[in-house]
Formats: C-alpha cells, sequence, structure tokens
C-alpha cells in the first residue's frame, strides 16, 4: 500500500490508543493524522483527504456518532470505522445505522484491526464488477428495482449485517450474492445457509464446527460455517426457522467474533459479515416471541425489502427476456420470442411465486414450444383479471382497504367470481399453491428435501402443505 496514496486519520483522546494505532497502521505503510477532539478531526478532514477514518466513540467535545454522520455526508468515499467499548454493541449498532464502516472493541486486537483497515482500503481499489456478477440478473427498470440496486450499491460498502426481505421467490439469495459481490469482501468466500434445512440437533456443530471426539461419528476435526465463510460472507436464509436456543449462540458468535467448536475449550476468532433473510414479517416473529429481540436488533442494523413481482409488471419484458435468453443458451438453441399475447397474458397473473416461478413457467414454455416463438397457450396459465389482483392487494391491505368494486360505483353485472366472491380468490390462489407443489414433487422425483428446496420453502412447511392439501 503506496504510503503516499494511502492516509488514515486516527480521532481519540487516550494517547496510548492513538500510539497504537498510529505504529499498527505506520507499518502496514499507511500514513496517519491524530486528533484528540472532534473539533481537531474538522480541521484535518478539511485540509486533507484520507482514506479511512477510525474514532473514538466518546470525545471531549462530542461523540463519534457525529464524525460518522458528518463523514458519511460530506465525504462519501472515506469508510470510517468506530472504536468502541469492549461489550456495548448497542452504541455499536448505532454507529453502523449512521453509516459506520465497521466497529472494532477496546481493548484493540491487532489482528482485526489489520483485516479491518485492508477492507476498508480496498473498497477504492475494487475494479468493475465481472460479467457475471450477480447484480447482472436483478433486471429491471421500474423504481422499485432502481431504488433496490442503488441501496445496495450503498450496502455493499459497510460492513454493518444486512436483513433481507421478502416473499418467497423474490430473489433474496440473489441480492445477498450482489452486496457481497460489490464490497471489499468479495475475494472471499459466500457462505449460504437454509437455517430452516438443518436438523435440531446438529445446528451447533454445523454453525460453529466440532473436535474429533466430540460426540459419537465425530470422526475428525470439522469447520463450521462460520469458520467456513471466513474473510468473507455468511448468508442465513429462512433465518425465522431457528430454534430459539441456537439463536442465543448465534447473537454471542455475532457480538464477540468468536466460535467454539463442539468438544473444544478454546474460542477461535473469525471475520465475517453476517447477511440474513426470510419471507416472514421478523419483526411480528419477535412479537410472538418466537424470534429473539436481541438477535433481530443485531442482525437488522439495515433493513432491505425485495418487491414481490406483481409490484414490477413493468419489467416483465425485460425479466423475461432475459431469461429466455439464459436458458436457450443452456439448451444451445436459438432465443424464442415472446408474443404481445403472451406478455399481456403474463402480466394479468398475479404470480404468487414472483421471479421463481416466472423462470419455472418460461422454462416449461420453452420446452413445449413448437417454433421459435412463445404464445400465451404454451404458458399453460388461467386468465386471471387484473381485479383479482387488487383485491388482494386490498385485503392484504386491511379490512378499510378491501371495499368491494360494486361499493365504488362499477356494475355488478360486469364483476368477475373474483371480484364479487370473496372467497374465490383464496381458493384461486390454494389451487396455485397445491399445482406448483404437485409439479415441484414430480420434478424433484417425489423428494421431499429437494421439493422444499426448489420451491424455497422449509422442510416443514412443505410438510404442513402436504397435509393441509391432503397431498400424499
Amino acid at each position: 500500500m503506496p504510503s503516499e496514496q494511502r492516509s488514515v486519520l486516527i480521532v481519540d483522546d487516550e494517547h496510548d490508543i492513538r500510539e497504537l494505532l498510529v505504529l499498527t497502521l505506520g507499518r502496514m505503510g499507511l500514513r496517519t493524522d491524530t486528533a484528540a477532539t472532534v473539533s481537531a478531526a474538522r480541521a484535518l478532514l478539511a485540509a486533507n483527504r484520507y482514506d479511512l477514518c477510525l474514532t473514538d466513540m466518546r470525545l471531549p467535545d462530542g461523540s463519534g456518532l457525529e464524525l460518522v454522520s458528518e463523514i458519511s455526508g460530506r465525504f462519501p468515499n472515506t469508510p470510517v470505522a468506530v472504536i468502541t467499548a469492549y461489550g456495548n454493541i448497542e452504541a455499536a449498532v448505532e454507529a453502523l445505522k449512521a453509516g459506520a464502516f465497521d466497529f472494532v472493541s477496546k481493548p484493540v486486537d491487532i489482528h482485526m484491526l489489520r483485516g479491518l483497515a485492508r477492507q476498508a482500503l480496498d473498497l477504492h481499489t475494487r475494479v468493475a464488477p465481472p460479467q457475471d456478477d450477480p447484480a447482472s440478473r436483478l433486471f429491471g427498470e421500474s423504481e422499485a428495482m432502481v431504488a433496490l440496486r442503488q441501496t445496495i450499491a450503498k450496502v455493499a460498502r459497510s460492513q454493518a449485517p444486512v436483513h433481507i426481505s421478502g416473499e418467497s421467490g423474490t430473489g433474496k439469495e440473489l441480492v445477498a450474492r450482489t452486496i457481497h459481490a460489490q464490497s471489499a469482501r468479495s475475494a472471499g468466500p459466500f457462505v449460504p445457509v437454509n437455517c430452516g434445512a438443518i436438523p435440531t440437533e446438529l445446528m451447533e456443530s454445523e454453525f460453529f464446527g466440532h473436535k474429533k471426539g466430540s460426540f459419537t461419528g465425530a470422526h475428525a476435526d470439522k469447520p463450521g460455517l462460520f469458520q467456513t465463510a471466513n474473510g468473507g460472507t455468511l448468508f442465513l436464509d429462512e433465518v425465522a426457522e431457528l430454534p430459539l436456543a441456537m439463536q442465543v449462540k448465534l447473537l454471542r458468535a455475532i457480538q464477540e467474533k468468536t466460535v467454539r467448536p463442539v468438544g473444544s475449550s478454546a474460542e477461535t476468532q473469525v471475520d465475517v459479515r453476517i447477511l440474513s433473510a426470510t419471507h416472514k414479517d421478523l419483526a411480528q416473529q419477535v412479537d410472538l416471541g418466537s424470534f429473539r429481540h436481541d438477535l433481530y436488533y443485531r442482525i437488522n442494523v439495515i433493513g432491505l425489502h425485495v418487491p414481490p413481482l406483481r409490484e414490477r409488471t413493468g419489467d416483465l419484458k425485460l425479466l423475461s427476456t432475459a431469461i429466455l435468453q439464459r436458458l436457450a443458451h443452456a439448451m444451445h438453441r436459438p432465443t424464442p420470442v415472446i408474443s404481445s399475447e403472451a406478455l399481456a397474458t403474463l402480466e394479468d397473473y398475479p404470480f404468487p411465486g414472483n421471479v421463481r416461478e416466472l423462470e419455472n413457467i418460461l422454462e416449461r414454455a420453452l420446452a413445449l414450444a413448437d417454433g421459435d416463438i412463445i404464445h400465451a397457450d404454451d404458458l399453460h396459465l388461467p386468465r386471471v383479471p387484473r381485479a383479482a389482483q387488487a383485491a388482494a392487494t386490498a385485503t392484504a391491505a386491511g379490512p378499510a382497504n378491501a371495499a368491494p368494486a360494486a361499493a365504488q360505483g362499477a356494475d355488478p353485472r360486469t364483476l368477475s367470481p373474483y371480484d364479487t366472491a370473496s372467497s374465490a380468490l383464496p381458493s384461486y390462489i390454494e389451487e396455485i399453491e397445491r399445482a406448483a407443489i404437485q409439479q415441484a414433487l414430480q420434478e424433484n422425483r417425489y423428494n421431499k428435501t429437494k421439493t422444499a428446496a426448489a420451491l424455497g420453502i422449509t422442510f416443514r412447511a412443505l410438510r404442513y402443505k402436504l397435509k393441509k392439501f391432503g397431498i400424499d
């Protein structure tokens, strides 16, 4: 790291801490300036450009949070890391929410400090994303998708935990992979885990690893998911499925940045960024007592919502074309054209399975189409009036917004069954679910574990739905 190009501002009122940071960063070839107060830091920031700022939280004339907010606003290309008192996770979370890149706790661990500095400085040297960057699959020019891509670009520059919410099939893992690919951790591993697919009795071993002989069947040392993701990103998909006992252990691992393998007496330091996702309302799960408030607070520092496909139908043509190009390329055949009639049929469909369902529909249509044009009949979709989607949205919004179309001046004689029968829409949605499950079962040779994964739901959720729909 050429010293003339890399400089760090250190803000701390403790002389010993400043000396330690100057010595450590100086050995990395970095030029350092120091300040003991907020006002002195502001003066240095006005006169110099810095590649990184390290600031204590408590200063004689103000708070490190003030600097975090100011630098994030005035110097967005300068990452800021905060130094917090040991165990003061609340302060660290507040700093991350204010825009801090990361945090270190006192007493400062030199190894972790060096790693943090390298990752922060790597933000300045990252080249353009490769052609296979996951972001290239986040298609859409709708307002919701443009805003999502812009937010991803911002959070990718941070180390803050991100919780990704959205319905099944919207692309939450794709968003997580994009955040990783655009971050300073992109050279490290991206480790996804479906929290609902791990048997409860094996969770601790899977997450934290185990030592040889620690339990029956432990024939060798095995690293856990945290160790495997060291230096990269750990993506906790369907995090709401974690049992409460495991939530406690996971919280400690995230806060302390250490794990203890099963059967070991020593803790191992880990450097991972936590991304999580669920199709459930996690705040509601907290209210119900099935998810710990402190873990929710820790993983939901930044929240990202992935919009359902029915809210971005204007993207359907672009999405469908891109999906068909990818599928046709894999099949070594020309990319078919989707007819205007087929596109209209797709735009009238509510897509309970979102983008994943669209991919399945187009893959089936590609296989069944006779020529190089996808017609409406090739989609094998029922015609669903747009009013049915409006009814679904109104029902979800609450009774106050669920007034029938007739009450709004529409002619009852022109209404479809979906408008006039309050039970028709739920029944229709259940039929779609039933058909999707039956198709997935057939495609996966009735392997329930694979079927659940293909549908993007947990094994337990699949088992519930099989019982609900009477599918043997």
